[in-house]
């Protein structure tokens, strides 16, 4: 018998990804469902019956937003997560997926790259240390569910996401953002292209192609660890614009100047994968390069205007 599955936040960048390759499930976004009142999130769970519930809805956004606005990054995730946690079990969910971010992980560790063990070590990055805090909650809630109802819920950890179905107007990730600015600049004849702090820190990329096949692996082949979902690549962010400008505009864009009054963020936040290797020996990742090329192709090839 098929599974009934709900894929909350199903018009985003991750939910496109899985409808490509699971076309059966109900994907939800925030119009079909708001997640924060309990009364709605009752009203879904109780009429529909849900086998498996794969949880990627969030307020999200970028740095200078979550500077901003930390009580409402999270308010509105806590609340969203514990009332979909809360009415999957009570509905007899069989298996709950929540789909976190390495920002949940300390701020500064000894040693790298990250292991799920470290989770408690310390404090997250300041720069969006509400909705971090507000995502390692739900991984504290969902060990909490597994150890006193016997569920066998997870969590998965994805290092930063890329892909075609990001938000190419406001609020884009940083790749889609990247990508914009070099785009536009080729596009008027600009040899240099300016970027926010110093370019330094270390970022692992992955596509939002291949965190949907892990989640569907999990489901496929009965996986039900909670582990870090990330690339073998740790490259600062000056090596990343460079491989988007020698993808997009090799002859028309030169350069690149850092406007150093803006903010890195956090300098490295790499995390093991052992336990992903362990669960799914044989997955492969994108390179970089690789899924930076497929999406330009894909604007291109769409004609999606930006």
């Amino acid at each position: 018998m098929d599974k009934k599955i709900l894929v909350t936040g199903g018009s985003g960048m991750v939910g496109r990804s899985l409808k490509d390759i699971m076309s059966n499930a109900t994907y939800i976004s925030s119009k079909d469902c708001d997640l924060t009142n309990e009364g709605e999130v009752l009203s879904l769970m109780t009429n529909n019956k849900y086998d498996v519930v794969i949880h990627l809805a969030a307020r999200v956004g970028g740095i200078i937003d979550n500077i901003n606005n930390p009580a409402e990054y999270f308010d509105e995730n806590i609340q969203m997560n514990t009332n979909i946690l809360k009415w999957s079990r009570i509905t007899g969910v069989e298996r709950f997926i929540g789909i976190l971010s390495t920002c949940i992980y300390p701020d500064k560790v000894d040693t790298y790259p990250m292991t799920e063990d470290m989770l408690h070590l310390g404090p997250p990055t300041p720069t969006n240390f509400s909705y971090a805090y507000a995502k390692r909650c739900l991984a504290v809630q969902i060990d909490a569910y597994n150890k006193q109802y016997g569920t066998k819920y997870q969590y998965l950890t994805p290092c930063n996401l890329y892909g075609q179905y990001d938000k190419w107007g406001e609020n884009s990730h940083f790749v889609a953002a990247l990508i914009k600015k070099i785009m536009y600049a080729h596009a008027n004849g600009e040899e240099t292209v300016k970027l926010f702090g110093t370019g330094k820190p270390l970022r692992q990329f992955m596509h939002s192609d291949d965190l949907a096949k892990i989640i569907k692996l999990c489901i496929d082949e009965n996986i039900y660890d909670s582990f870090n979902v990330a690339t073998e690549e740790n490259i600062s962010i000056s090596e990343i614009a460079e491989i988007v400008r020698k993808i997009i505009s090799p002859d028309v864009v030169k350069k690149f100047e850092y406007d150093l009054t803006k903010p890195d963020g956090q300098y490295r936040k790499d995390v093991s994968i052992d336990k992903l290797r362990q669960s799914i020996p044989h997955f492969k990742t994108k390179t970089l390069e690789e899924g930076i090329e497929e999406t330009f192709n894909y604007l291109k090839n769409n004609l999606i205007t930006l």
